[in-house]
C-alpha cells in the first residue's frame, strides 16, 4: 500500500465589495499511512489489502486509519475526518463510532482481530444512518493538535453496519483535513446604528462543509437569520438536525426564524424541522408567519403545503398583509417562482402567494430549492419588468448543499453565480434595503446595491 499523499491548499478570505484582506489560515488535507479493519468470525485474517473498511456488530467488524501529520507550523485550529460511504450501504446502515486511540504502531498489513490495538480513547464523533456513495466528516479537532501520528478505530452497534472507501480505493481515500492559522473576518458594510438585518440562505446542513463555511460567515454578521428551507439533509430528521445543523447553524439557533422545505417534509409532517427550532417556526405545524424588524414587515411562508387561492395559507397571507403598517415588505420561502436553474423549473404553484405580495406592494422574495445565488429585477408577478411596483426576487440556495447549475437564463436575470457558497444580508433601511452576496472564506463573488421601497 503506498504512503499518505498530501495536498496543500491555501484559504483567503475575500473582500466583499472591492477588497480582499490577507487570511493566514490555511488547510491541509492528508490521507492515511495506514487503515484497516478485524473480524471476529475471522479471527486470524488481516484485510489490509480491501478497498473497503467496516463498521457493523453482525459478525463484529472494527475499524483502524492511521494518519501521519507533518510541516504543520500554525496553530491547529480544526480538524476533520472525512470518509465516504461505497455502493453498498443503505439509508438504514449505522455509520458507526470513532474514538480517539493511543496505540500508533500497529501494522496495516498484521493487524487482525487476534492482535488488534485497543480502541480506548475518547469519542471523536458518531454517525447515525448512512447512505451510499456520500462522504460524512467527524469533527477529530480534540485528537489531533500538531504535527505526529495519529490513530482513530470505528465501531458499530448496529448489525446493519457501513462500509467506507479505504485509501485503497484512490481518489475516494479518507482525509484528514487541517485547519492552520486564524483568518481575519470577512469586511461587510456595517449598517447605520438602528438599521436592522436580516441574513441567512436555504439548502443548508449536511455531511459536506459548506454549511461550516456559511456558518463562519455568520458568526461575524449580527442582525436576524432567516433560512429559505432544506434545512437539514437528506430528510430532514431529528438526528440529521442534531448531526449536521446545529454544529453549525444551530449556533444561531436563537436569532433564527426559518422557513421548511421539501427535503425537511421528507420527514412526516416536518416534525424533526417543528422539534428543532420550536417556537421560532411560528404556530406548530402550520409553517408560515410573520413579524416585523424596524420599519419592515418580514413574512416566512410554507412552499410544502396549499398555497392555491383561497387556502388556509394564502388568505391568511392577505390578511396578514393588510393588517401590518410598516412601509416596506419582504418574504421567503424555498421554491422559487422564478429561477434559470438547470435542477428545478420555476414553481408555478407559488404564484398565489406572489400575487398576494404584489398586490400589498411588497418588495422583496427570497427563495432556495437551487443551490445557487441568483438576482432579479423588479417584476410583476408574470415575471415582466416593472420598475414601478415591482418585486425583487432572489434566489439564494447556497447555504451549504452542494452545487446546481444554471439552464435557460430567464427573463430580467440579472446576477449569477453557482460556485460559491455564502449568505444573502439585508440591511434593512427606513425607506429602502441593501443586498449583499457575503461568500465563503476563499471566494472572490460579490453582488451587492442598494433599491427603494414602494
Amino acid at each position: 500500500m503506498a504512503g499518505g499523499a498530501v495536498a496543500l491548499t491555501a484559504v483567503a478570505v475575500a473582500g466583499l465589495l472591492t477588497t480582499a484582506p490577507v487570511a493566514t489560515a490555511a488547510t491541509t488535507t492528508f490521507t492515511p499511512v495506514a487503515d484497516t479493519y478485524v473480524q471476529d468470525s475471522t479471527p486470524s485474517t488481516n484485510y489490509g489489502t480491501s478497498t473497503q473498511f467496516v463498521v457493523d456488530n453482525s459478525p463484529v467488524r472494527q475499524s483502524f486509519l492511521k494518519f501521519t501529520v507533518s510541516g504543520v507550523t500554525d496553530p491547529v485550529t480544526n480538524a476533520k475526518l472525512r470518509i465516504r460511504t461505497v455502493s453498498g450501504n443503505n439509508g438504514s446502515s449505522n455509520g458507526g463510532t470513532f474514538k480517539a486511540m493511543t496505540d500508533t504502531t500497529w501494522s496495516e498489513t498484521g493487524t487482525t482481530w487476534n492482535n488488534k490495538p485497543a480502541i480506548d480513547g475518547s469519542t471523536l464523533g458518531t454517525l447515525g444512518s448512512v447512505v451510499k456513495n456520500t462522504w460524512y466528516e467527524i469533527d477529530v479537532t480534540s485528537l489531533v493538535t500538531g504535527n505526529g501520528t495519529f490513530s482513530i478505530g470505528a465501531t458499530s452497534p448496529n448489525s446493519d453496519g457501513a462500509y467506507y472507501d479505504s485509501r485503497e480505493s484512490g481518489a475516494d481515500a479518507p482525509q484528514l483535513v487541517i485547519t492552520t492559522g486564524t483568518t481575519p473576518p470577512p469586511t461587510t458594510t456595517p449598517p447605520p446604528s438602528g438599521d436592522p438585518v436580516l441574513v441567512g440562505a436555504g439548502d443548508i446542513a449536511n455531511s459536506g462543509t459548506g454549511d461550516t463555511a456559511t456558518a463562519n460567515l455568520l458568526d461575524n454578521i449580527p442582525g436576524t437569520v432567516f433560512t429559505a428551507g432544506d434545512n437539514a439533509y437528506d430528510s430532514g430528521t431529528a438526528t440529521e438536525f442534531a448531526t449536521y445543523y446545529d454544529p453549525t447553524w444551530g449556533r444561531h439557533k436563537a436569532r433564527t426564524r426559518p422557513a421548511p422545505g421539501n427535503h425537511d417534509y421528507n420527514t412526516p409532517g416536518a416534525t424533526g424541522y417543528y422539534d428543532y427550532f420550536g417556537a421560532n417556526a411560528g404556530p406548530s405545524g402550520r409553517g408560515y408567519y410573520s413579524y416585523d424588524l424596524g420599519d419592515w414587515h418580514v413574512v416566512s411562508l410554507n412552499s410544502e403545503v396549499n398555497m392555491a387561492v383561497g387556502s388556509p395559507q394564502e388568505q391568511w397571507l392577505r390578511s396578514d398583509l393588510a393588517a401590518s403598517t410598516k412601509p416596506c415588505t419582504i418574504a421567503y420561502w424555498h421554491k422559487p417562482r422564478f429561477t434559470s436553474g438547470a435542477n428545478h423549473a420555476p414553481d408555478t404553484s407559488t404564484g398565489p402567494l406572489v400575487q398576494a405580495l404584489y398586490d400589498n406592494n411588497a418588495d422583496v422574495i427570497v427563495a432556495g430549492h437551487n443551490h445557487q445565488y441568483e438576482r432579479f429585477a423588479p417584476m410583476n408577478p408574470s415575471g415582466q419588468l416593472d420598475t414601478t411596483r415591482g418585486i425583487r426576487h432572489f434566489v439564494a440556495g447556497m447555504g451549504g448543499a452542494s452545487h446546481y447549475g444554471f439552464g435557460t437564463i430567464m427573463p430580467n436575470s440579472e446576477a449569477r453565480n453557482s460556485d460559491s457558497f455564502g449568505v444573502l444580508k439585508f440591511t434593512l433601511h427606513a425607506g429602502s434595503y441593501d443586498w449583499q452576496f457575503v461568500p465563503e472564506a476563499g471566494k472572490t463573488y460579490s453582488d451587492s446595491g442598494t433599491t427603494s421601497c414602494h
